[in-house]
């Protein structure tokens, strides 16, 4: 190839990473102001304006044989949570923001789970880095 050929092509490969890359900027950016816009949408006791995309909220009760079955898995898997009790005031404004009637309920960075569903679960944690519930 003559020199001349490569040197365009040289400059056309950049030209078109640089476009690729302030693309990505542009995208980038009106993803977060469409996650801040989400969040400012939710009532202030929603627990899903502080898990981010990947944090991970529990509600939970002392008294429930589920919960206690959930958060014994979750620790044996070593995730990271935080547990509510859903009968303190913090717990009970929690349910109502997310329009819950029953215990657990697993929040996953903006997704929320009603019960134990154990496919909802692994859907949710397998892009985290998690296979707690899949047959090996």
């Amino acid at each position: 190839m003559r020199l001349s050929t490569l040197l365009v092509m040289g400059v056309l490969v950049i030209a078109g990473t640089y476009a690729f890359m302030e693309r990505q900027k542009i995208h980038n950016a009106w993803q977060t102001f469409q996650h801040e816009r989400q969040i400012a949408r939710l009532h202030p006791d929603d627990p899903r304006r502080t898990t981010g995309n990947d944090q991970i909220v529990v509600l939970v009760a002392d008294w429930c044989s589920v919960c206690r079955r959930l958060q014994s898995d979750l620790w044996r898997a070593r995730i990271r949570f935080r547990p509510v009790d859903v009968d303190t005031a913090d717990g009970k404004r929690a349910m109502q923001a997310v329009r819950a009637r029953g215990v657990p309920v697993i929040i996953i960075g903006q997704s929320v789970i009603h019960g134990y569903d154990t496919l909802a679960l692994d859907e949710k944690l397998s892009p985290l880095g998690y296979d707690i519930y899949k047959k090996k």
